[in-house]
């Protein structure tokens, strides 16, 4: 098994304080969900320390990676470069730390659009990342960290609802992939209420 210790003396070395303290909350929240719904939590503690792993990369260096490993960039990425840090995080994961589990790769590289049918280390990475004790401003956060114990996919349709909400309020750019995944959830939502009717 990957050596989790390791894994944060390089995080830490790597992150700003700010960003290790959030991966630290990341990772202790999402063996905590792990553990609640019967989830690998050493998986999760991996996806959760390496989830930021490029978000303290310059553009410059994201782009470059890209460029060099042929990693598709979407228009949306080609207009913000930050976002390329799930694709690249999840490319460091693979080469630098040696991770070959595929649902960690995948958790890494969704954690900030989500996507339609994820697994539940992706939904679990999803959520801590929104939920961690040092979030402090998001949307309907205790009601979210409360159904995130209680349902992951209630939690991840209100984590999704509210960004969407508050990227249209400020006229931010929407990924069409957290579209597409709230429009997943939302109509997969509607079949399991109606099948438990």
């Amino acid at each position: 098994m990957t050596d989790t210790r390791k894994i944060m003396k390089k995080m830490e070395k790597t992150l700003d304080p700010k960003r290790y303290e959030h991966t630290l909350g990341v990772a202790y929240t999402a063996s905590s969900l792990a553990m609640c719904h019967g989830v690998d939590f050493e998986k999760a503690i991996i996806a959760g320390l390496l989830h930021d792993c490029a978000k303290c990369m310059s553009n410059e260096k994201k782009l470059e990676i890209c460029n060099r490993h042929h990693i598709e960039i979407s228009e949306i990425e080609r207009k913000n470069l930050s976002l390329l840090h799930t694709k690249v995080g999840s490319y460091i994961a693979r080469k630098q730390f040696r991770i070959v589990d595929r649902d960690i790769l995948n958790a890494i590289l969704y954690h900030t659009t989500g996507r339609p049918g994820m697994s539940q280390l992706e939904k679990i990475i999803y959520i801590a990342d929104y939920i961690e004790p040092g979030r402090k401003h998001a949307p309907n956060l205790q009601q979210v960290r409360k159904l995130a114990f209680q349902d992951l996919d209630e939690a991840l349709l209100k984590i999704l609802e509210d960004t969407l909400e508050y990227l249209d309020g400020i006229g931010g750019t929407i990924d069409p992939m957290t579209k597409k995944t709230y429009d997943y959830y939302e109509a997969y939502m509607l079949i399991e209420k109606r099948q438990e009717d």
